[in-house]
């Protein structure tokens, strides 16, 4: 499916991507700048991304990705580690009181079975209750980085082999079956916030045509009209593909 027409905040006609990633950066620098400790940026930030996939849902979009937390975000500080994770697992718990009632969907995209207990039951919840539903839905990479995700599928494969499953020859579309984002678009616009322009090993499998959209606001000030300048920087783009028009 192409993306979809829709409606941004300033009510004009634009193309809406029908799946964006967001490499959500600056939060304990927003902290910082205020004189809080960078436990407070996080909080925000997670408030934002609430207010974000909610307007992402009304605009008509399908998907939205996020990365909350890195396979090497487990070098900071144990304690802003400890509030990620304290801030993760309420946002879970408040995720599955509201999924039902809403129809929405969300996964988490990462190696699940190295995070507390607590939270992989969240997870295993919020998958069951994502199976019922169609229509947006939320990703959120969780102790996620692009490599490791690569040789994750890679030993699936191959763990499949051994097992006696038909050896097909593999192609990059039965490769992408094995990838955590199995069954999604790969995202058509990529934005980073807080100032940075690197990927910092995020979706790297599914970034190969992504179009990349930078800005120095920091991730708790990012609202819906920031989006929507980076849909309209989006539309400007021109897209071959490698061929040309």
């Amino acid at each position: 499916m192409a993306a979809g027409t829709g409606k941004t905040g300033a009510g004009e006609n634009r193309t809406i991507p029908r799946h964006v990633a967001v490499i959500m950066d600056g939060n304990g620098r927003w902290a910082k700048k205020r004189g809080l400790p960078r436990t407070a940026g996080h909080a925000a930030g997670s408030e934002n991304f609430r207010k974000i996939a909610t307007y992402c849902k009304n605009i008509g979009m399908d998907y939205l990705t996020v990365y909350a937390f890195s396979t090497e975000n487990w070098k900071r500080p144990p304690e802003e580690v400890g509030t990620i994770m304290r801030l993760l697992r309420r946002y879970l718990n408040e995720a599955v009181e509201t999924m039902e009632r809403d129809r929405i969907r969300m996964k988490v995209f990462g190696n699940v079975e190295a995070l507390p207990e607590e939270l992989r039951l969240l997870v295993a919840k919020t998958d069951e209750i994502s199976s019922r539903y169609q229509g947006f839905q939320a990703n959120i990479c969780l102790n996620y980085g692009g490599r490791d995700e690569i040789v994750s599928a890679a030993r699936r494969y191959a763990r499949d082999l051994a097992a006696g499953v038909a050896p097909a020859e593999l192609t990059e579309d039965l490769f992408s079956g094995y990838l955590y984002s199995a069954g999604i678009p790969d995202p058509e616009l990529i934005i980073r916030t807080g100032g940075e322009q690197r990927i910092s090993n995020f979706l790297l499998w599914q970034c190969a045509y992504s179009e990349f959209y930078y800005t120095d606001t920091y991730w708790p000030d990012f609202g819906p009209e920031e989006l929507d300048r980076a849909i309209e920087a989006f539309n400007a783009r021109d897209r071959r593909f490698g061929g040309i028009k």
